[in-house]
C-alpha cells in the first residue's frame, strides 16, 4: 500500500460494523441488515471507481430489500483495497463533493474481499458458486491484453501462463474461462459477464476476447476436442455492454484526515467523487439482475450511442485537458479548464467530435457538454491531470483516433483532435525534463522512452509512435492522420501549447 494509503489520523478506532452504529446522524449508513445479504455479484478489479459507482448503485438496491445481490470483491493484483477494507468489515465512506459542499455516505454492499494471487482457488470457488449470477469488471483497458489489431495478445506472458495453468490463473480471461468451464461441468447456469471499462462495445469486445482465449485453451495438446468451452462462451454466456461515468479522483491524506474528523473514527480508504453519476446498461441478464433502473440506471437495448458520446465528448476532452494541462503547468482538471485557451480548445474539440455521433439516437449533445463543463469546473474534486494521463496508448484509440478517422472519411475538420494525440506524445517526451519522471505511466513506457529519446523529426516520431501503439491500423487515412499530428508536434516542440494554440487561432495567456 502506498504512503498516502497507510497514513493514519489520531483516531484510535476504525470504521466497522460495530462503530458504524455510532456515527453522526448526518452521515448516511447502510439501511439494511448486512448479515442477511447474499453474495450474488463478483466484481473483478475493486478500485476507487467501482466503489464510487457500481457498489453505490448496489447499495441502493440492498436498501430496497434486494438482498440477493451483495458483492464479493476480487483484486487481480494488489492487496491494497483488501488490506484497507477487511478490518472495516468491507465498509467505506463515499464522499460526494461539489464546490463548497460534501455529503458523506457509508457503503456496505461489498461483503468480502479476495486477492487473486494469494488464493486463486478461493476466487474460482466464489465464481463457481451457484449464487453468483453476475460478474462485473473494472480492470482498466490495459488489463484486457489486446494486441495492436484489437484481438487477444496470445503471446502475453500472463495469457501463456493461464493457458498452461488453467487451475491457477492470473488474468480475468483465465479466471472467467475456468469458472465457466467448472459451472458447465457441474450443470450450473453461466453467470452474466458485465464489463464496466471504457472499451468500445465493451460487452462484445470482452465476449470476443474471452472466446479467443477459450479457443486457445481448447486447442491445447491433450485436451479433448469436445471440451468446447469456447463454443459454450460464444453461444451460452451473456455479455451485455455498459457505459459508466463518474469522476473519481485519487484519495489524499488530507481527505482521510477530514473524513476521520467528520466520522469520529478512521476510514483507511474513503472514496472521493462528484454528484453526477451515470450508468447505461444493455438489458441482457438471463439469470436475473438487481432492479437498477429504480435507482437511476438506464436500461437499454443498445448502449452504443451513449458509449460513443461519453468516450468522445467526456473521455476525449478529459485526455485533452490532461495532456495540454500538464504541458501548460496545470496540476488539476479544474485549474486546466479555467485556463481560457484550454477551455476554448475543448469547446472546439467538442464541435469536431459531435458530428461523428449518430444523429438518430436522440442524444442531447448540447445539454451533455454543458453538464461536462460544469463538472470539469468542480473545484472540490482536485482531479489530477497526471491521473487522467495514465495509459494513453490504450485510451486514445477509442477517445480520439476513432473520431479523427471518421472526420477524415467525412471530409470534415479535425485539427483539434489531432492536437490531442500530439500533446500525448509531447507529454510523454516531457517526463524527466519539464515534467517529473514517472509523472504518469503507460504500458508502452519502455519502448516509448527509447523512441522519444532519439529526437527524430516530428513526422518520423509520430510514424514510429503510431507503429508502436497500433494507432489507425492499416486504415487508408492513417498517413494523413500522421501528418496532421506531426504538424502539431512541431509546434509543441518549438514553443509548447502557446504556439500550438496560436496555430488554431486560440490566444494563450502565456503569450
Amino acid at each position: 500500500m502506498s504512503s498516502d494509503q497507510t497514513s493514519r489520523t489520531t483516531t484510535t478506532e476504525r470504521l466497522s460494523t460495530k462503530t458504524v452504529r455510532a456515527l453522526p446522524a448526518s452521515i448516511a449508513t447502510p439501511a439494511y441488515y448486512r448479515s442477511r445479504v447474499v453474495p450474488g455479484i463478483v466484481h473483478l478489479g475493486v478500485g476507487a471507481f467501482h466503489r464510487a459507482h457500481q457498489a453505490a448503485y448496489v447499495d441502493d438496491c440492498l436498501a430496497a430489500g434486494e438482498a440477493d445481490w451483495g458483492i464479493t470483491g476480487v483484486s487481480l493484483r494488489s492487496t491494497d483495497t483488501r488490506d484497507a477494507l477487511t478490518p472495516q468489515d468491507g465498509l467505506y465512506t463515499l464522499a460526494i463533493r461539489s464546490s463548497g459542499t460534501e455529503k458523506l455516505q457509508v457503503i456496505g454492499s461489498i461483503g468480502a474481499m479476495l486477492v487473486a494471487p494469494e488464493n486463486p482457488g478461493a476466487v474460482l470457488a466464489t465464481l463457481t458458486d451457484p449464487r453468483t449470477r453476475i460478474v462485473t469488471l473494472t480492470i482498466t483497458e490495459k488489463a484486457y491484453l489486446r494486441a495492436a489489431g484489437g484481438g487477444l495478445d496470445a503471446a502475453h506472458p500472463d495469457i501463456v501462463h493461464d493457458l498452461a495453468n488453467p487451475r491457477m490463473p492470473k488474468t480475468a480471461h483465465g479466471f472467467l474461462t475456468e469458472a465457466l468451464a467448472r459451472r458447465r461441468a457441474a450443470g450450473t447456469l453461466p453467470f452474466t459477464v458485465l464489463c464496466c471499462d471504457n472499451l468500445p462495445a465493451n460487452g462484445a469486445t470482452l465476449h470476443r476476447l474471452l472466446t479467443e482465449f477459450a479457443a486457445l485453451r481448447d486447442a491445447r495438446p491433450g485436451v479433448k476436442s469436445d471440451a468446447g468451452i469456447a463454443g459454450h462462451i460464444a453461444h451460452q454466456v451473456a455479455f451485455p455492454s455498459s457505459m459508466v461515468d463518474r469522476i473519481v479522483p485519487a484519495t489524499t491524506d488530507a481527505d482521510r484526515a477530514r473524513i476521520a474528523e467528520e466520522l469520529g473514527v478512521e476510514d483507511a480508504w474513503p472514496v472521493m467523487t462528484e454528484p453526477f453519476c451515470q450508468w447505461v446498461v444493455e438489458d441482457k441478464f438471463p439469470t436475473g439482475r438487481p432492479a437498477w433502473e429504480q435507482f437511476g440506471v438506464t436500461m437499454v437495448r443498445d448502449v452504443g450511442p451513449f458509449e460513443d458520446m461519453k468516450l468522445r465528448l467526456l473521455n476525449g476532452s478529459h485526455s485533452a485537458i490532461a495532456y495540454l494541462g500538464l504541458l501548460s503547468g496545470h496540476a488539476t482538471v479544474d485549474r486546466a479548464f479555467a485556463d481560457p485557451a484550454i477551455r476554448q480548445f475543448v469547446d472546439a474539440l467538442w464541435a469536431e467530435a459531435i458530428p461523428t455521433l449518430p444523429e438518430d439516437a436522440g442524444l442531447d449533445t448540447s445539454a451533455y457538454t454543458a453538464e461536462l463543463a460544469e463538472r470539469f469546473s468542480n473545484t472540490a474534486l482536485a482531479h489530477r491531470t497526471a491521473q487522467i494521463a495514465n495509459d494513453g496508448s490504450q485510451k486514445l484509440p477509442q477517445r480520439i483516433i476513432a473520431s479523427a478517422i471518421e472526420c477524415l472519411e467525412a471530409g470534415t475538420e479535425l485539427v483539434h483532435l489531432t492536437l490531442v494525440v500530439a500533446a500525448w506524445i509531447a507529454a510523454c517526451a516531457a517526463r524527466g525534463k519539464t515534467l517529473p519522471a514517472g509523472h504518469f505511466t503507460d504500458p508502452l513506457d519502455a519502448a516509448l522512452t527509447a523512441l522519444l529519446s532519439e529526437q527524430l523529426p516530428a513526422n518520423e516520431t509520430v510514424t514510429a509512435v503510431f507503429d508502436l501503439a497500433g494507432f489507425a491500423g492499416d486504415h487508408a487515412e492513417r498517413q494523413t492522420l500522421i501528418e496532421l499530428v506531426a504538424v502539431h508536434l512541431v509546434h509543441l516542440r518549438r514553443d509548447g501549447p502557446t504556439l500550438a494554440f496560436a496555430a488554431l487561432g486560440i490566444q494563450s495567456e502565456q503569450t
